[in-house]
């Protein structure tokens, strides 16, 4: 029997359109949901012609978080959700968090609706979040007397003070959207989510691919680490960037921005 498809990928002009596609659930994480969001995060990994990736979900809400019943109707799947042979790895309900920040290209969460547990773990693990006003968000574990585990904290940390953090877990509070960006859970508050992560997409298709994937593999390893890393890591990225072939497309089109996207190489693996 197939397995039922819980999201749908598409990319247009170097672009991948991700979507949680299991509306009537509200988007909520199941087995297969978790699976699907890892394949897919897997595949535009290896894909190194996509340019930026753009994560939403279908119907009334982004996503609701975990979906208790079906995960709970076998006593396998939340072993098999929680297993990993390496403790320093990722299991498999982290992955769908953590396996956005191994994609070389930018990845833009659009949210709307609810946010909740798992949906807001999946969109900390993006590189941008954009939400419409009437959004919310909640790190909602707690509720359920258990403590946030599907890698969210990689991210948590790097945009959140910690005492604000401790109180948005401790409590499970539901935020809206603004308060949610005071916080620094998201980047931008827009109306038209969607529209505003395809003009930004846009910006990015333009840029080098080399350079982008560099930032994002310099941020991630260098913003919490130690001075002569940090410095060692700029040092060895940049000259990668320079000596490949995006950088002198980049240069010689720097005048024609919304063209030169079609004349890039695949970007380097990182």
């Amino acid at each position: 029997m197939n397995k039922p498809k819980r999201v749908e990928v598409e990319i247009k002009h170097s672009v991948a359109y991700v979507t949680l596609a299991r509306p009537k659930k509200h988007n909520a994480l199941d087995m297969p949901m978790f699976e699907a969001i890892v394949n897919a995060a897997k595949a535009l990994r290896r894909n190194r012609g996509i340019r930026a990736v753009i994560v939403s979900g279908e119907g009334p809400d982004f996503c609701t978080g975990l979906d208790v019943k079906s995960m709970m109707q076998s006593a396998k799947s939340p072993l098999k959700l929680l297993f990993k042979l390496n403790p320093w790895r990722s299991n498999t309900a982290q992955k769908v968090s953590t396996h956005w920040q191994k994609v070389g290209a930018p990845v833009i969460t659009v949210i709307h609706g609810r946010c909740w547990g798992g949906g807001l773990h999946i969109a900390l693990g993006a590189d941008i979040r954009i939400a419409t006003p009437d959004a919310s968000l909640s790190i909602m574990e707690g509720r359920w007397g258990m403590i946030p585990d599907m890698g969210g904290l990689l991210a948590l940390r790097q945009h959140c003070r910690m005492d604000v953090a401790k109180e948005l877990t401790m409590t499970a509070r539901v935020i809206d959207a603004q308060t949610a960006q005071t916080a620094g859970l998201v980047t931008h508050i827009s109306d038209d989510p969607m529209a505003q992560a395809e003009a930004l997409a846009n910006e990015l298709v333009a840029q080098s691919p080399d350079s982008l994937a560099a930032v994002k593999k310099l941020y991630n390893k260098s913003w919490f680490g130690g001075r002569g890393s940090v410095l060692m890591r700029e040092t060895w990225y940049q000259l990668r960037v320079l000596f490949g072939k995006n950088r002198a497309i980049k240069t010689h089109n720097q005048t024609h921005d919304a063209e030169q996207h079609k004349h890039f190489k695949p970007r380097k693996k990182w």
